[in-house]
């Protein structure tokens, strides 16, 4: 990894795929869990407010107000195989993968290293925040069904495409900033995609780029962004150095 002094961080702010889980993960096993159920989803519980809002929103972005269910379905169909970040795709995945793990049939995928030190970060007062492109219904479902047991005590808010905003938008990182109440050089963004590093450092956030192996954009070019392959290999976090107020 490159050299950064990570003294002053009061809250670290992460991504899940590619980052904390692996892609693999979400594309072999959520994906298709998801998008089996769509057409169900669509037919029989389509009047109720969250399906009927990302039916429209689906509507509204490919521009035909009467598109039927099968239509939107098609379409969910084909932003799952380009692997668009749209957020109506999000919202209708995080109500049919809240189910599944609320059932059981779903457990979520943390890479060894991470959940002892989110646990080490928790214990040390670091707030810990989550920004993905899943859902906020997905993203508490994913930390609430881990194979350790129920993670949400670790964190302090959650954070998606429709709450912030775009995760390449310096914008949205500004958003989170001013929801936190952190100031934003305080705060620590992980994440495997140098564009959303670079987001969150043109809005003054410290950055820690997540290189995994096998993962997408492992052979990336990170720029100046601290990297490292494993959370076990980012320095001790804390709001002050150790040696602070200490005479020399």
């Amino acid at each position: 990894m490159t050299d950064q002094n990570l003294y002053g961080v009061d809250a670290v702010v992460l991504d899940i795929e590619g980052t904390t889980s692996a892609t693999g993960f979400v594309v072999d096993v959520l994906y298709p869990y998801a998008r089996e159920r769509f057409g169900e989803l669509l037919a029989s519980r389509g009047g109720e407010p969250e399906v009927a809002r990302a039916v429209a929103q689906v509507r509204a972005e490919i521009g035909e107000p009467d598109a039927d269910a099968g239509r939107v379905e098609k379409v969910l169909g084909e932003w799952v195989d380009a692997d668009r970040k749209a957020t109506p795709l999000k919202t209708l995945q995080g109500v049919l993968w809240a189910e599944g793990f609320a059932r059981g049939e779903l457990v979520s995928h943390f890479y060894p290293d991470v959940i002892p030190v989110l646990r080490r970060w928790h214990a040390d007062g670091v707030r810990l925040y989550v920004y993905s492109s899943g859902s906020v219904a997905a993203q508490r479902a994913w930390f609430a069904h881990s194979a350790e047991g129920d993670l949400l005590g670790l964190v302090s808010g959650l954070y998606d495409t429709e709450n912030a905003g775009p995760k390449q938008e310096a914008d949205s990182y500004r958003t989170i900033a001013s929801d936190t109440g952190v100031a934003p050089g305080r705060l620590l963004f992980l994440s495997d995609r140098p564009g959303e590093l670079d987001a969150a450092r043109a809005a003054g956030w410290r950055t820690v780029g997540v290189r995994r192996a096998g993962e997408p954009y492992a052979d990336a070019d990170f720029g100046d962004h601290t990297r490292v392959s494993a959370f076990s290999e980012i320095p001790p976090l804390a709001a002050t150095p150790p040696d602070a107020g200490s005479s020399s």
